[in-house]
């Protein structure tokens, strides 16, 4: 059994795929393992500059920091709401390590919408020090997601960041505090499946107590996937470091290592970048539930798992995790990249059970309690695609200045169970985190 820099034991055999991803140093790491000290002590949280104002009628200008698969999918929906007329803005800046994905999507844009990109570039601080730009999409690996929404939120931007918030749990409490210190600031969390009704109605009926405490939930992210998650990352010859792409950038502060293009397509699959199914996949699923639910912090994690199929991945094919909260209630997830089959997601009661696996919130008595409480369906409206939802919510935001949707505690309380879970599953110990000190323990 290895240990690499980030305090995660490793049961996965010694390859040239994992030597690569343990050679990748993992800033912060000792503060991962003691909530927000070590990488981030001593550290000022920053205030925001002066925003620029987005006057009536005005497009809304944006730069999209990442356009890679989903950076580039943001790019082509937001230039269709201003197509469509649901929304006026322009997409003025790309910026990427690779100048072949920012001149992809400029190139869409153009060719689709008659968008014209002003400016490319590879530093997202470049776009940081323009007063025109209103707004910032961040969809980078994760490890980049806490320093770059920082320096937007530090520049007066407002800011789209893909989920999960963070690749470590350090990162995640320091950009919760700056969020936080800056409440002038947008700050829309890319996790969608909020945007459903039926977790809104289920938060109301919980909030009521008529149906008892919520007593545990369970919920998962299934897919079957035969030729290995995230290996559909097509790899193009197009890419040369030193070049067109700056590959010691892209590694960032985990510390640079060879280059190898399965690592720079296929991240999630690679335990130094990614969290794998954890947090890219059971992250939309579970984060809707603790909206519903109001049970607090996850207080206590455990997950166990392993590679099954996928045995070439480094990250874990078939996950299972049992979170608690402070507020007394039990969450079992699943996640499984080789059967699509999961769990149907619902809330079990003292006195009745939440459906919330089809369009609506269904809730039927348990049996001792069916003369007390009749079955009801709270009938959900179709909003159509929820990630169009959640960025029109955040466009809103940015007019109106009114809170939006997904916002920074739910991604947090979020990250603490994708953190802690996969602590667990590296090292096979169940582990701990006080919401008062911040700070982590192995049990």
């Amino acid at each position: 059994m290895a240990t690499d820099r980030s305090g995660f034991s490793s049961f996965v055999p010694e390859s040239r795929r994992s030597f690569l991803t343990k050679t990748a140093a993992f800033a912060g790491a000792a503060a991962a393992l003691s909530g927000s000290a070590g990488a981030y002590a001593g550290r000022p949280i920053p205030r925001a500059a002066r925003r620029t104002p987005v006057a009536d009628g005005e497009p809304i200008r944006i730069a999209i920091v990442g356009p890679g698969g989903m950076g580039t999918g943001h790019a082509d929906r937001l230039a269709n709401f201003n197509k469509e007329g649901q929304e006026s803005l322009t997409i003025a800046a790309l910026c990427d390590v690779c100048d072949v994905r920012a001149r992809d999507a400029a190139k869409l844009l153009d060719e689709r919408y008659g968008m014209k990109v002003e400016t490319i570039c590879r530093d997202h601080k470049e776009i940081m020090a323009r007063d025109d730009i209103h707004a910032v999409v961040v969809a980078t690996t994760e490890h980049w997601h806490g320093p770059i929404s920082e320096d937007a939120i530090k520049s007066g931007k407002d800011v789209y960041c893909e989920k999960p918030i963070t690749l470590r749990l350090d990162e995640a409490l320091r950009l919760h505090d700056v969020v936080k210190a800056n409440p002038e600031v947008i700050f829309q969390v890319g996790t969608q499946h909020i945007m459903y009704p039926k977790y809104v109605a289920a938060q109301k009926v919980i909030a009521e107590g008529t149906l008892g405490k919520a007593l545990w939930s369970q919920t998962s992210y299934c897919r079957n996937t035969p030729t290995g998650e995230w290996n559909y990352y097509s790899l193009d010859n197009r890419w040369k470091p030193g070049e067109n792409l700056d590959w010691e950038r892209w590694c960032g502060h985990l510390g640079t290592v060879p280059w190898d293009p399965k690592i720079y397509a296929r991240w999630r699959r690679y335990r130094a970048y990614s969290t794998g199914i954890i947090g890219d996949l059971l992250v939309h699923e579970a984060t809707p539930l603790l909206m519903s639910l109001g049970a607090g912090w996850p207080t206590r994690v455990v997950a166990t798992g392993g590679h099954y199929i996928d045995k070439d991945m480094e990250n874990h094919d078939q996950v299972n995790l049992n979170v608690e909260f402070e507020g007394g209630h039990t969450m079992i997830i699943a996640g499984s990249t080789n059967n699509e089959t999961g769990l149907p997601s619902m809330i079990r009661c003292q006195k009745a059970n939440i459906f919330l696996n089809g369009p609506h919130c269904t809730v039927r008595p348990e049996s001792k309690f069916a003369t007390e409480i009749d079955p009801f369906e709270i009938k959900s409206e179709d909003i159509g695609d929820p990630q169009n939802a959640l960025r029109l919510d955040w466009l809103s935001s940015i007019r109106t200045r009114k809170p939006n949707r997904s916002q920074v505690d739910l991604a947090t309380k979020m990250m603490v169970i994708v953190d802690l879970a996969t602590r667990s599953l590296w090292d096979g110990a169940a582990y701990e985190y006080d919401p008062q000190t911040r700070r982590v323990k192995r049990l």
